[in-house]
């Protein structure tokens, strides 16, 4: 198997991480999920694990729960668990089906796998005027906003990694901020600067960082003199395999009519159906 490309350099990340001062406002409407979610299953879960890059906002999520950083190889005993999230930090993963396995190989079977992380929509607006100013000002791109999966794509990922009863759903917020700066410098202060192995190591031009201001601006007005940015939360759901769970029968296997079930007549289809042909 070949190794997955290098997306995240992992010593930048830190960095943000640990410089990390901001309103997490984000992590916050995740675990109001979560908690949600959780509330809906009707199980109490006693082995709990949480996959995260930052610790300080999960640690107190869930009594007892072993707090796991989000390390290419995750520190997750098999079959040690009945619980795993993975909280925020799927997003900057190398290789995030096997994240997922990996997941999947520490819980026990039927235990439950836990995942919400940036989606697709996120940025958006910041990327595309990131991409426009360097466009008209170098005729060139950098890497400068994270590429983030669509809810399509993450959700045929947990089937990948061998989930049963996989679901993908999602969650949209849109912010408002003062100016296209003030939005740059709370990505900043949520420890989501770029580190993409990719990026560039030098500085923004000053000519970029104005062009691409002004660009967003006016591409994601919002009322009163503010910018709109986007936000999208995806959720991601899946179970070990076990036995007890539904499984699907096998295909004219049904031993009762549609049309008994819903007290209607059946009308058989002919054996030829006749297509009109234009003149």
């Amino acid at each position: 198997m070949s190794n997955p490309p290098t997306l995240t350099d992992r010593a930048a990340l830190a960095r943000n991480r640990a410089r990390a001062r901001g309103d997490l406002f984000l992590h916050a409407i995740a675990r109001d999920e979560l908690a949600l979610r959780l509330s809906e299953v009707n199980r109490a879960f006693t082995a709990p694990a949480i996959v995260t890059g930052h610790p300080a906002v999960w640690r107190d999520f869930l009594p007892g729960a072993a707090i796991v950083e989000d390390t290419p190889v995750l520190a997750l005993e098999p079959g040690a668990h009945d619980l795993v999230i993975h909280a925020m930090a799927l997003h900057w993963a190398d290789d995030p089906i096997g994240q997922m396995v990996q997941a999947r190989h520490a819980l026990r079977p039927d235990g439950l796998f836990l995942a919400v992380l940036p989606g697709g929509q996120t940025l958006a607006g910041l990327r595309a005027a990131l991409a426009q100013a360097e466009a008209d000002l170098t005729g060139g791109l950098s890497p400068r906003v994270l590429p983030m999966g669509e809810i399509r794509d993450l959700g045929a990922l947990l089937q990948r990694a061998g989930f049963a009863l996989p679901v993908a759903d999602s969650l949209s917020q849109d912010v408002t901020y003062s100016d296209f700066l003030a939005l740059c410098h709370d990505l900043r202060a949520m420890g989501e600067g770029n580190a993409l192995a990719a990026r560039s190591r030098r500085p923004m031009r000053r000519a970029l960082l104005e062009r691409a201001a002004r660009l967003y601006t006016e591409n994601n007005p919002a009322p009163t003199d503010r910018v709109l940015a986007r936000y999208e939360l995806i959720f991601l759901t899946g179970w070990a395999p076990d036995e007890s769970q539904p499984q699907p029968l096998r295909p004219g296997s049904a031993r009762t009519r549609l049309a008994d079930a819903l007290e209607t007549q059946e009308t058989p289809l002919p054996d030829t159906i006749k297509i009109p042909r234009p003149d």
